[in-house]
């Protein structure tokens, strides 16, 4: 019984050894990324592995560009249609989350999630797409790792340099190319409206941008000349 035990004891001890090494590899990463441009991410990566199931030569479209050569309009677009109050909170939006719960309560079903640009960026970076608890609190652990470390301009630029918005392609600058054929820096209001509106769903809404969508569009447009952006 004793030796069972102390077997037990080894082994909880081992995996909590574990989870510390995951934890200081991941704050390895985000001390590294303060100053330095990911080359890429956990997303990209299983995008690409998807890609090449069909086509083995296939490839990302990535370009990252700096803060300063990213539209105004797409910041503030990004910011009115994912999380508005971006530049206020610590990492995690507390109303925005109540009124998803609510709004999940009367569906019936999850149809809204509450997720901030920082907590997008922790899974976009780090995670996969898949959906658990044990996921959802390690995104929250390395949300809290990149505000603490990052400034919120940083956390914008990265996120709008990594983010998915199609099949295969990633960051504002390849969007900008892919959609409009402008430069990141040269996407006007509208634009930037419609590629903001396509971040929940980029795969589908590349295939179709419907009539809802382009309502929503311009819903984000009249608001995003109040957005803050860092």
């Amino acid at each position: 019984m004793k030796k069972t035990a102390r077997w037990l004891w080894r082994a909880l001890l081992a995996l909590i050894a574990l989870i510390l090494l995951w934890q200081l590899w991941l704050l390895a990463h985000v001390l590294w990324w303060k100053q330095f441009d990911p080359g890429s991410t956990s997303f990209m990566r299983l995008r690409l592995a998807e890609m090449r199931e069909q086509d083995p030569r296939a490839e990302l479209r990535y370009h990252w560009v700096p803060y300063e050569q990213i539209s105004i309009h797409l910041k503030r677009a990004v910011v009115a249609a994912e999380d508005d109050r971006f530049v206020d909170h610590d990492g995690f939006d507390w109303i925005g989350i109540q009124r998803a719960l609510e709004k999940n309560e009367r569906r019936g079903r999850a149809v809204a999630g509450g997720s901030t640009i920082s907590q997008q960026l922790a899974k976009n970076l780090f995670l996969s797409p898949s959906r658990s608890y044990l996921r959802k609190v390690q995104e929250a652990v390395i949300t809290v790792m990149i505000e603490t470390l990052w400034s919120k301009r940083r956390i914008l630029e990265v996120y709008l340099n990594v983010v998915e918005w199609g099949n295969g392609v990633f960051g504002a600058e390849a969007a900008a190319q892919r959609y409009y054929r402008l430069s990141a820096d040269r996407l006007g209001p509208g634009e930037s409206a419609r590629l903001a509106v396509m971040l929940p769903n980029p795969r589908r809404y590349e295939r179709s941008f419907g009539p809802q969508l382009s309502a929503h569009a311009d819903r984000i447009r009249a608001r995003m000349i109040h957005s803050q952006v860092p």
